[in-house]
């Protein structure tokens, strides 16, 4: 019955969503505490690397998350906050990277790849389909099936 519980609470924690963000970093404006948390969402800890900086307890994820907050109470519009931080850590700091010069292969690799097995695959059912299968009949094979054929 225990683990049975156990079993149930991990699952429910593990329902919802594990923002690291402290209380002493909300603000007071719902608006802006929004944008903060979509920007947050959008940028990689350098520390974890495959977490948000929502999502990470590193001390520099903390340190972004205020950089972001301070950011757009300056009023800086999300492109630009986004910018700054790009500006400082690099492209690697987007967990989505923009499309640019840069990262065409990064966002091209995965349909050239599609595009190449595919066509293999075609290539290869092709050649396939045009051989023939099995091994040819033997001489006792053929009279026995022309003998066959004319019994009917």
């Amino acid at each position: 019955m225990m683990r049975r519980l156990l079993i149930a609470a991990l699952f429910l924690l593990s329902a919802f969503p594990a923002f690291a963000v402290n209380p002493d970093e909300v603000l007071s404006d719902p608006a802006l505490e929004a944008r903060a948390r979509a920007l947050s969402a959008e940028l990689r800890c350098m520390v974890c690397q495959n977490q948000s900086i929502d999502d990470s307890n590193a001390e520099l994820a903390r340190d972004l998350r205020l950089l972001v907050r301070e950011r757009l109470k300056n009023g800086d519009s999300d492109e630009a906050v986004i910018d700054y931080v790009v500006s400082r850590y690099g492209e690697f700091v987007l967990l989505s990277p923009r499309v640019r010069g840069e990262t065409l292969l990064l966002w091209g690799a995965p349909l050239v790849l599609f595009l190449a097995g595919a066509t293999a695959m075609i290539l290869f059912v092709r050649r396939r389909s045009g051989q023939p299968t099995g091994t040819p009949l033997s001489e006792a094979e053929k009279s026995e099936l022309e003998r066959a054929l004319k019994n009917d």
